[in-house]
């Protein structure tokens, strides 16, 4: 059986271990469906490649995984080199981008923003579903998987994009 990233995605978030019922997978293809597919199959890439940079340094200014990163400089890496996509590498300029997107509507992939400098949108991160996220923290960090239920993220939420999709 040949799986999508997108199951593959889906499988590592829910750390479930059953098989999906033959039942739930779909036959037959349309032209529509292709759409979804390939939205799908981009949005599994960009987690896969955001889970392969876990443990990366964070570096202020730092914008690839040889220098480091810091929170904006992970987040314009992975949507340039998985999407294509240019994205402004100040956390506050990409809140301003895309479309604003409600706390309980987040889909894997969107944009997640807080304020950690006592400045609104002032951090960026990669939503990953189940209420984690993954950032590049402050210096001294590493790349790495938090819950936005932590009374510090929870605390400081600004709000969400959806860019690309």
């Amino acid at each position: 059986m040949k799986l999508t990233p997108a199951l593959v995605v889906l499988g590592l978030l829910s750390g479930c271990a059953h098989q999906v019922p033959k039942e739930a997978l779909p036959v037959e293809r349309s032209d529509a469906a292709d759409g979804i597919e390939r939205d799908a199959g981009s949005r599994a890439e960009l987690l896969l490649r955001a889970f392969g940079l876990v443990g990366v340094q964070y570096q202020f200014g730092g914008h690839s995984p040889d220098t480091g990163f810091d929170c904006s400089g992970l987040v314009q890496y992975l949507f340039s080199e998985v999407l294509g996509l240019a994205l402004p590498r100040r956390a506050q300029d990409m809140s301003r981008i895309g479309s604003a997107v409600r706390h309980h509507e987040l889909h894997p992939g969107d944009l997640v923003f807080f304020d950690t400098l006592r400045e609104p949108f002032s951090h960026v991160g990669i939503y990953l579903g189940d209420h984690r996220f993954i950032h590049a923290p402050s210096s001294g960090g590493q790349v790495e998987v938090v819950f936005m239920t932590d009374r510090y993220w929870h605390r400081r939420y600004n709000g969400a994009r959806r860019i690309g999709f």
